[in-house]
């Protein structure tokens, strides 16, 4: 019956369903009025961030890719950009798990990252690993889902569940992709690859009654996932489960650990830069952070070697335009260093 409350948890997005109107409405009549305050700040910030680096990106390579057309059109269906880490798996978002390349698909492989606590590893399937791009669709679920859970908590929705389903038009306006035959497709092979890429993880941890224990769990990016195509053959509705401790790290927890994502973060075109970005948001935040290049070889799962490694950092950080972070070259005791400065860290 159209009046009765889920008896459950609900998908997560449809929680949201009339808050969406409302923001439609706003938005339509803010653009017209041309009074978006955030928008223009958001404008402001990636401007101040792309003129700064506009001289050196000249010699080199840049680092964003220009954004699809039709991009700058208002989309009401799209909530803060979100990127979750929590105690629990600060350490997982420390490393790479996913591969950074786009070409080399990594089948049957499996990356083993070392930590101080035990160790993180990741494994994929017949069909390629997980790629870093692949991973825009989690952050979208993860995005709409701690959107759904603010408006819970604050008694105005009920509680989303591990389901996702959106319109594939939809994730690609918010992946900021090109709205494609091709495009749509390709999301069919993500939901393969995040589905058979999976992450073990073996942590020592103090109990609270004082004893020593070691945690053993493991589990697909996604834990499953369905395509409905429309009668053109080309997929409509993407569906996605999320994964069981991701769900439980923002709809469980009391305060969950969330960081925002600049915008700009989807037209990050080296997926060694995508890895910067992200880890300079988990240990610089509005400061600063400092890591040698080994370390960042390390902990970027990265097939190369270290040599072509180095090649490729150096050329972002001439570029220098990711958002929100410089990047500079230090020289260290045991080798090079990079220094993540957020921008507005001197201001």
């Amino acid at each position: 019956m159209s009046g009765e409350k889920p008896s459950g948890p609900v998908q997560i997005g449809m929680t949201l369903g009339d808050y969406l109107v409302e923001r439609l409405k706003a938005a339509q009549a803010s653009q017209e009025q041309g009074e978006e305050e955030q928008s223009k700040k958001s404008r402001r910030l990636i401007d101040r961030d792309h003129n700064e680096a506009s001289q050196v990106v000249k010699s080199v390579g840049p680092s964003i890719r220009k954004p699809p057309k039709g991009d700058n059109q208002t989309d009401f269906f799209i909530p803060a950009l979100y990127d979750v880490g929590t105690r629990d798996s600060r350490s997982i978002m420390d490393v790479a798990v996913f591969r950074l390349s786009k070409r080399d698909r990594r089948a049957g492989e499996v990356i083993r990252y070392e930590l101080t606590d035990g160790y993180v590893e990741v494994s994929s399937g017949s069909a390629g690993m997980a790629s870093i791009w692949d991973y825009d669709l989690v952050l979208m679920a993860i995005s709409h889902l701690t959107e759904s859970m603010n408006r819970f908590r604050e008694g105005k929705g009920d509680k989303p569940g591990r389901v996702f389903r959106p319109h594939v038009a939809d994730v690609l306006k918010f992946c900021r992709r090109a709205d494609g035959g091709k495009q749509k497709d390709d999301l069919v092979e993500t939901c393969i690859r995040l589905n058979t890429t999976h992450v073990a993880m073996q942590r020592t941890r103090k109990a609270k009654n004082g004893r020593v224990v070691t945690i053993s769990e493991g589990e697909a990016l996604i834990s499953r996932y369905k395509v409905v195509k429309s009668e053109t053959g080309r997929p409509e509705y993407i569906e996605i489960e999320l994964a069981d401790w991701m769900y439980r790290e923002i709809a469980e927890g009391k305060n969950p650990d969330v960081l925002t994502v600049h915008p700009d973060y989807f037209l990050i075109d080296p997926g060694i830069g995508r890895f910067l970005y992200r880890l300079a948001r988990r240990a610089a935040g509005k400061t600063e952070a400092k890591w040698s290049f080994k370390v960042l070889y390390d902990r970027s799962g990265s097939a190369g070697t270290f040599k072509e490694f180095c090649r490729i950092l150096r050329r972002i950080i001439e570029a220098n335009d990711l958002p929100e972070y410089t990047l500079q070259e230090e020289e260290g005791q045991s080798g090079p260093l990079m220094l993540m400065k957020h921008r507005e860290a001197d201001t």
